[in-house]
């Protein structure tokens, strides 16, 4: 792969010693239960999306499969969870596209700014060649991608003002994700990318280590940023899905009919949890509303016209930027 260097994530012995024990896939009474671990809280769409695919899975394969889901962190951070995978100490875990830039350049893409046009455009996109193409794509670091969750557009919020204009931006520091997409968006709209871990974005914000962050609706709501923040911009700048991890050494332990049935239920259980997704966007922005937070709608050109440079930067590598004239030909 041209310009691109082989990554593998040391394993951080801070974990606990008896994780290291763990098996991600075992038999209980010719049972096969893998074993599922992320750090949503339950009440998220994702969590629940991950509920309805053990129901499926069950269902499915009467009750000799069972996935163990374990939420909010229980088994270490969304880091240590892929490094878990890569070891196969477990089986299953969420994270964010834009953290496997770092495992499988096809990811890159996602990280564009304004590389859907729609909803059904990233869904088609999603459910299609291409997304099977990008899930399978991390193979090569032990990272197998089972199915993309929806989770939403990234928009700003900031603490002291609105974003109404890229202008608005200059001088102000932004919380992004450990991703160089998300920084150099942020560099071309003349901010300042502040990588932050998520869990200590919030005391980061109330400190003023940075004066804002860019998510989705649902995730500003739950983490209770909107109590330091009172301004969230719209401008929708990336489509940034969450991704189904499975370990590959997990992953070639099991038989053709239970990959089948882990697939299918994947499957099923994204097209479910698109449905709760769109529920909780409008919980949350309602919510946000009503705790004091003005929601703008910016003008979305100013920011389209800013970041095309951002694609002429990927002329140069022949697979991605094909990636990218692939997508932009499903547009609706």
């Amino acid at each position: 792969m041209k310009g691109y260097t082989r990554r593998i994530i040391p394993f951080i012995l801070t974990l606990p010693l008896l994780l290291l024990i763990f098996a991600g896939c075992s038999n209980q009474d010719d049972t096969t239960v893998l074993k599922l671990a992320h750090g949503l809280d339950p009440s998220h769409s994702v969590h629940q999306g991950m509920v309805y695919m053990a129901e499926k899975v069950a269902e499915k394969s009467n009750g000799t499969m069972r996935l163990d889901i374990y939420p909010s962190g229980q088994l270490g951070s969304e880091r240590e969870n892929v490094e878990m995978l890569q070891i196969g100490s477990l089986a299953i875990t969420k994270v964010s596209a834009a953290i496997m830039e770092g495992f499988a350049p096809s990811y890159r893409v996602f990280g564009l700014p304004y590389i859907f046009t729609s909803r059904e455009h990233s869904q088609k996109v999603f459910d299609g060649p291409i997304g099977r193409e990008i899930l399978e794509d991390g193979e090569e670091f032990w990272l197998r991608g089972l199915t993309f969750y929806d989770a939403g557009s990234r928009s700003f919020y900031t603490k002291d003002r609105p974003i109404n204009h890229p202008d608005d931006l200059r001088g102000l520091k932004i919380r992004v994700m450990q991703s160089p997409s998300a920084v150099n968006m942020v560099r071309t709209f003349n901010g300042s990318p502040t990588p932050i871990s998520w869990g200590e974005l919030y005391t980061a914000l109330q400190g003023g280590v940075v004066d804002g962050a860019e998510n989705n609706p649902p995730s500003f709501y739950l983490s209770h940023h909107y109590e330091v923040c009172k301004y969230y911009s719209l401008n929708e700048h990336s489509t940034i899905p969450d991704v189904l991890l499975i370990s590959t050494k997990i992953w070639n332990t099991l038989t053709p009919q239970e990959k089948q049935w882990l697939q299918e239920a994947a499957d099923e259980s994204a097209v479910h949890q698109r449905e709760l997704w769109i529920e909780s966007e409008q919980h949350s922005l309602e919510q946000v509303k009503k705790a004091g937070v003005e929601v703008i709608y910016p003008d979305k050109t100013p920011f389209i016209e800013l970041v095309q440079p951002l694609y002429d930067a990927y002329k140069e590598d022949e697979r991605l930027y094909g990636l990218i004239k692939r997508i932009q030909e499903l547009q609706e």
